[in-house]
């Protein structure tokens, strides 16, 4: 449906409501019925360049033939390029078109179909008179070619409009363009784009050397947390778990005495699922104040600040360097870091522990989560009172447990021996504080940890109170995740094939 300068001033509107203010330039671009690369060259001050990325004749499929009014299966010229400054070579533009080519001359055909021309351009130099008719503005997801153009994150929020190229009454071309959310505007950004992680372990929970805690975890690619962030007046949060962020940006606000920002959560994961969003987002809302206002705040000082980081360092090692990672936990007893065993959540000004190994994590071992649709993982005062019922623990185990880390799995991920690192991960589950928090599941996080490592898995586990289950192969996974999905089958889940990053959250100033 083509859109009234009055119906698509409002379709603006709507879209600013979902995604945030849009600045004057962005409006122009998505609302504009004139040439975009002059547009373009007008804001930049900078002559506007193409690169065709691909340029092919297509048959029409049944959607192309519907918008060119075509039959489908005819031939179609179709195009992606990009627009981008002659100067910096900065990109600023992708656009995809079809165009149908029994309406175009031969002159035409030929700068369209050889030669990096803006369509503009061509039309200019043709001299056609035609007129552009806007027929939708939106916005979508930053897909893989999206960040590879633009440098920007996954998920980063794109705008993209399409439109019509009328002749003679007729669709000439149909073009779809995207740019960034956090392009072309005038106040300074931040975007921080955190992992996520596996928590394999906690390590000794007796006390008796002087030491408590101590954890061991992987850094995943996936799922992660997109937070942006700008200056404002006030302090406000919004998005998935948004009240976690403010809280957090709030302890760091009052500590630096920083202004005000509005931190917008554009992806994120569940809560108390076991893969630390908790501390994800924490973290990520003190580091975007610190971005903000030009502040030098340590990840661990931050972790402090937020209140993370209490009984294990893995998800604060985790923003900050990613890889495979042991910390050390914390001196124990009077006058000493903690005094009890606890949580993160009831460690209120404990320094997160020190890392005393990291080590990249092979890459080519698959990381399969399995997300089952249950009740969230022990947290707040129920995770507190299972840590006063069950510790101290049996030092026999914690040694064990030790002897499992220190002696078979950390030797297995240097050499990259996957079945025997599973062969440590698995006996993990069976002894020390995991062996308890794997006691309390659901019956569903059993039955996934034993159909996943029958599928051929070399080990199964469960992060930390869960009900996160991971099974890591090097395999292709498509038994592992299936079986996955069947131990689910009753209360349903999600299943999410991932990899190990070997280095921390992701800044960018925009």
């Amino acid at each position: 449906m083509v859109q009234s300068s009055l119906s698509l001033a409002g379709e603006i509107l709507k879209l600013e409501s979902i995604v945030g203010r849009l600045s004057p330039v962005q409006k122009m671009l998505l609302g504009t019925d004139g040439s975009v690369t002059n547009l373009l060259e007008v804001v930049t001050g900078s002559p506007v360049e193409i690169e065709t990325l691909v340029q092919k004749v297509v048959p029409a499929d049944e959607t192309v033939a519907k918008e060119l009014q075509v039959n489908p299966g005819e031939d179609v010229n179709f195009r992606v390029v990009l627009l981008k400054t002659a100067n910096s070579h900065e990109a600023l533009v992708y656009a995809v078109s079809h165009t149908p080519l029994k309406r175009l001359d031969a002159s035409f055909k030929d700068d369209l179909t050889k030669a990096d021309i803006p369509i503009g351009v061509i039309l200019k130099k043709h001299r056609i008179e035609s007129r552009r008719d806007i027929t939708s503005t939106a916005f979508l997801s930053a897909g893989q070619e999206h960040c590879r153009v633009f440098g920007v994150f996954a998920r980063e929020i794109m705008l993209t409009r399409s439109y019509k190229i009328i002749r003679h009454g007729q669709p000439l071309i149909a073009i779809k363009e995207t740019f960034p959310y956090n392009s072309f505007r005038d106040e300074q950004r931040v975007l921080i784009q955190t992992p996520s992680r596996l928590h394999l372990t906690l390590t000794d929970l007796t006390g008796s050397s002087g030491r408590v805690d101590g954890g061991v975890g992987v850094t995943l690619d996936e799922p992660n947390i997109l937070l942006e962030a700008v200056r404002c007046e006030d302090l406000v949060a919004v998005g998935e778990n948004a009240n976690r962020a403010l809280d957090a940006a709030r302890a760091v606000q009052k500590h630096l005495g920083l202004g005000g920002a509005r931190l917008s959560i554009r992806s994120g994961y569940r809560m108390h699922a076991g893969l630390g969003s908790g501390t994800q987002i924490g973290i990520a809302a003190g580091k975007a104040m610190c971005e903000l206002y030009n502040q030098q705040l340590s990840v661990r000082e931050i972790a402090r600040l937020t209140r993370r980081g209490g009984t294990s360092g893995i998800g604060t090692a985790a923003f900050e360097t990613g890889g495979f990672l042991i910390d050390g936990g914390h001196s124990y007893g009077p006058g000493k870091d903690k005094m009890s065993f606890s949580p993160s959540a009831a460690c209120g000004g404990v320094r997160p522990a020190s890392v005393t190994m990291r080590h990249d994590f092979p890459r080519d071992w698959k990381i399969i989560l399995a997300l089952p649709d249950i009740a969230a993982g022990a947290h707040g005062k129920m995770e507190v009172d299972i840590f006063r019922d069950y510790c101290p623990l049996p030092i026999a185990e914690v040694h064990e447990l030790c002897y499992q880390i220190l002696v078979r799995m950390v030797p297995s991920l240097v050499e990259e021996n996957l079945d025997d690192f599973g062969a440590a991960v698995n006996r993990v589950q069976e002894i020390g504080f995991k062996k308890i928090e794997v006691m309390m599941q659901h019956p569903v996080v059993h039955r996934l940890m034993a159909y996943m490592r029958e599928a051929g898995a070399a080990c199964a586990g469960l992060s930390s109170f869960g009900p996160t289950v991971y099974a890591i192969t090097d395999t292709q996974g498509q038994d592992i995740e299936a079986s996955a999905r069947e131990a689910m089958r009753e209360v349903g889940g999600e299943v999410l094939i991932t990899r190990a990053r070997n280095e921390g959250a992701r800044v960018r100033m925009a």
